[in-house]
């Protein structure tokens, strides 16, 4: 079992920057593929980013290339995710998922195994 747990979220104007953390516990998050995911009120959950266990290789939304950077510390057990240049349509509650299934780093939620409570983002126009 992996416990996932994400903090870092708030409330933040548009342009603002907000760096996200997902603390695990329980195993090594080095054997899995670590991804952040984001609901919106009203919305499915969405694949955000993505970041293979190597941290060499990652995937990114087309809606937050060049704003949002994923990494991870597998020393520390820890995935982050920088967010700059905020927009208020960021604004949602952002998971923390890790996964040893999925094939492709763009792989969607049903192909992960373990999931954090989620942490409130809302960007203010």
């Amino acid at each position: 079992q992996v416990q996932l747990v994400e903090s870092g979220g708030g409330l933040v104007q548009a342009g603002g920057s907000l760096r996200l953390s997902c603390a695990a516990s329980g195993r090594t998050i080095s054997s899995y593929i670590m991804g952040w995911f984001r609901q919106a009120p009203g919305k499915e959950r969405e694949l955000v980013t993505a970041i293979n266990r190597s941290g060499v290789n990652t995937y990114y939304a087309d809606s937050v290339k060049g704003r949002f950077t994923i990494s991870r510390d597998n020393a520390r057990n820890t995935v982050y995710l920088q967010m700059n240049s905020l927009k208020p349509e960021d604004t949602a509650v952002y998971y923390c998922g890790a996964s040893s299934r999925v094939t492709t780093l763009a792989g969607q939620m049903g192909e992960y195994d373990y999931w954090g409570q989620g942490t409130q983002v809302t960007v203010s126009s």
